[in-house]
């Protein structure tokens, strides 16, 4: 134990994990004696004055505790409260002083934080009042004394918290913006990156995404030697009974003076770019709060716009630093796969000769920027695994660099080149079809190169990327990085805005998978098939609402309505209703129609594309139903009608399961039976082995047409759909 924070003490530095080592060298600086680092915490010896010095200018830690107990062998809920009321908690605890404690770690027996805390509050309070002093109370926002208490392996580590909040808290920082960088891992990446030598030596700092400024601000509190928490008002050792005022006021006189020199004396020019001008706002507004607006010069630009700023000469040197986006999510990946090599290019382009850092949870995108990394270091975001990339940005070209343009078509490796002229050759091979048919959604990609496994199709402008899911045999990193090299080409082959570029992964699915939703984007648009306008979304669901495949189905049903009673089974978003109900401009659409599906929100779907069509409700009418049982209750006869079931579901909504190759038979038969003398059913499906059963050929007129439903862009497949043509014998 030690209770007496006079002489050398032991302290703990908690800090974020993977900078350990950069926090002990930090320390030192302090006259701390680091002793022992573990995760996320570095151990040292230093006097009061050392510590206090950690406190107001530690740039990496995030709390500065003053250990007081370090005990093995605390398991057990009383040999936990024994050990910390064995503490004369009246050194450090003020008659009348409030008290919270931060638990963190479990035992067998002690399994829940809240629990930890509350044993180790009794065992202050048992101590305090066995020296006559009155029971503290707990305050859990603001106490007057913050307890660290940490148990590991039956090691307990219990101190005072001279830090208050986390060190890291600032308090120039109140408009963070989105997903902002800690102020502390800001510094060790700044750190790593060498700056505070390029700062002394007068180099600049440049970030050309520096949303909130997080990354500059600390960067001009380094070079203008600047303490990071000189303007935090209250820490935790003014609630501490053991608190040197004088020593303190003393220290913090001092850390005043030095940011006065330090501001006047800073050679260092600090430069900050976003196109967001809210972003832009926060930055500028934090750079005030932290003390040194003048030193940084805030720029609305894109990345396609930067340049060297023109207060700097041609043989000025720096750090470009920043944080750029990393995709959380498989959709956002075309941006950023384009931001990064647009990143790099626009580095390259106005900072030949410079060291460029980027920080990154994704390094997969790190790749994109065209440079290679000579060092790289593991560091947490938060609980995101994340590497800081080192890069030197080359010379050898700078002449040509310095004009080039950010829309230069960037160096591809070969098989990226491959799959690009893939792109191009397949349009030209649909051009001819497409202004004839006049069609704007159309396949234009569906793994022709093995190594490619993905479908493409183009929606307008717009563009749907399905990546294949590789199966175990194929490396993961290079799938991954073959899924880059696509997103890098299509929006410059097919010239699309990267953000118009959508991506999923396509897996094996069971039920209705399928329909589920899988984003809250909301975000939708119009297309036009033939007469027939609908609604599409890219983001929210593994398909678009549109199974391009069945286009042509869609037209033959139009041409085959021709003023009769039309009924659609499973009917989606019922694009094939709508296609029915509007007719060719030779034939009449369907009279009435009624359309069946369980899904309330392709039941609503469909709604919206009868408005958008200008179909009356009462005359075309959507039933939300179990389709089996429907059909066994139903009593009206239709001229046409569409059954295309998926290939298997077990939705919650119906009774039992349904798979198409064992229930095809019992399906068309209820069909049949709704379907009045001289009518047609279509039945199809996706099954890709899918085998009619052969007793629904000999009760029926049965005709396999599948041959004949694919447009020119899925020649490819085959077997991606089956369609049949079914009428009674009768009306052969």
């Amino acid at each position: 134990m030690n209770e007496t924070p006079t002489s050398p003490s032991t302290f703990l530095a908690t800090c974020p994990r993977g900078i350990e080592v950069l926090l002990a060298d930090e320390l030192r600086e302090f006259g701390g004696e680091p002793q022992k680092s573990t995760v996320a915490g570095v151990y040292f010896h230093a006097d009061l004055a050392g510590a206090y010095r950690a406190c107001l200018w530690s740039r990496l830690a995030n709390r500065i505790v003053l250990c007081i107990v370090r005990e093995e062998g605390i398991v057990q809920p009383d040999t936990l409260r024994q050990a910390v009321a064995a503490v004369d908690w009246t050194r450090h605890l003020s008659p009348g002083s409030t008290l919270a404690v931060d638990f963190h770690g479990r035992s067998e027996h002690i399994r829940h934080t809240r629990f930890g805390a509350q044993i180790v509050k009794d065992g202050v309070v048992d101590s305090v009042q066995a020296a006559g002093q009155a029971r503290p109370r707990v305050e859990l926002k603001q106490p007057d004394l913050r307890l660290y208490a940490h148990l590991h392996r039956g090691r307990l580590t219990l101190g005072v918290d001279l830090s208050g909040d986390s060190l890291h808290r600032r308090g120039y920082r109140r408009d963070v913006g989105h997903a902002p960088l800690k102020e502390n891992l800001a510094a060790a990446l700044l750190i790593r990156a060498g700056w505070p030598a390029r700062a002394h030596a007068g180099e600049a700092l440049v970030d050309p995404l520096c949303g909130a400024g997080t990354l500059l601000i600390e960067g001009a509190l380094m070079a203008a030697d600047m303490a990071p928490n000189l303007n935090r008002e209250r820490f935790g050792l003014h609630g501490w009974a053991g608190h040197d005022a004088a020593q303190w006021h003393e220290l913090k006189r001092e850390a005043v003076a030095r940011a006065r020199i330090g501001r006047k004396r800073c050679r260092a020019r600090l430069f900050g770019f976003d196109q967001s001008p809210p972003a832009l706002a926060a930055a500028k507004a934090n750079a005030m709060r932290a003390g040194i607006p003048a030193l940084i010069a805030f720029h609305g630009a894109s990345l396609g716009q930067l340049r060297r700023p023109e207060a700097l000469d041609e043989t000025a040197r720096g750090l470009v630093i920043t944080n750029p986006p990393y995709g959380e999510r498989l959709g956002e990946l075309p941006e950023l796969v384009s931001l990064y090599a647009e990143l790099g290019e626009g580095v390259r382009r106005a900072f030949p000769g410079w060291r460029l850092a980027v920080f990154t949870a994704n390094p997969d995108l790190g790749h994109r920027l065209g440079l290679r990394a000579d060092k790289q270091y593991a560091l947490n975001n938060g609980p995101l695994e994340a590497k800081l990339l080192l890069l030197d940005v080359p010379v050898e070209n700078q002449a040509h660099e310095s004009t080039a343009t950010a829309t230069e078509r960037p160096i591809r490796g070969e098989g990226a080149q491959m799959f690009a002229n893939r792109l191009v050759k397949n349009r030209k091979r649909l051009a001819k079809w497409l202004r004839r048919s006049g069609e704007t959604c159309y396949r234009l990609y569906d793994a022709d190169m093995p190594e490619y496994a993905m479908a493409i199709d183009v929606y307008g402008d717009r563009v749907h990327v399905q990546e294949y899911a590789p199966p175990r045999s194929v490396n993961p990193a290079q799938a991954q990085k073959r899924l880059f090299d696509a997103l890098a080409v299509v929006p410059e082959v097919l010239e699309v805005d990267p953000s118009h570029v959508v991506v999923k992964r396509r897996e094996r699915q069971s039920g209705r998978d399928q329909y589920r939703k899988q984003g809250d984007s909301g975000e939708r648009f119009v297309v036009q098939e033939g007469r027939a306008q609908l609604w599409v979304n890219l983001h929210d669901y593994l398909d678009t609402g549109l199974f391009l495949d069945h286009r042509p189905v869609r037209r033959m049903l139009a041409e085959m309505a021709a003023g009769g009673r039309f009924l659609n089974l499973f009917c989606y978003t019922a694009a094939a209703t709508v296609q029915a109900a509007l007719g060719t401009q030779a034939v009449s659409g369907a009279a009435e129609s009624v359309s069946v599906d369980l899904s309330n929100t392709y039941l609503a779907w469909a709604r919206d594309n009868f408005a958008l069509n200008e179909l009356d409700p009462s005359r075309h009418r959507v039933v939300r139903d179990d389709c089996l049982r429907w059909l066994e209750t139903a009593h009206a006869e239709f001229d046409l009608i569409f059954l295309d079931p998926p290939t298997f579901s077990n939705s919650k909504k119906m009774t039992g399961t349904l798979d198409v190759q064992r229930d095809h038979g019992r399906l068309v038969d209820l069909a049949m039976a709704r379907l009045a003398p001289g009518g047609t059913l279509v039945f199809s499906n996706n099954q890709r082995r899918f085998r009619l059963d052969d007793a629904l050929a000999e009760r029926y007129a049965a005709q396999d047409i599948s041959a004949r439903t694919f447009d020119p862009d899925f020649h490819r497949n085959p077997d991606l759909h089956h369609v049949f043509v079914i009428r009674h014998r009768e009306a052969e």
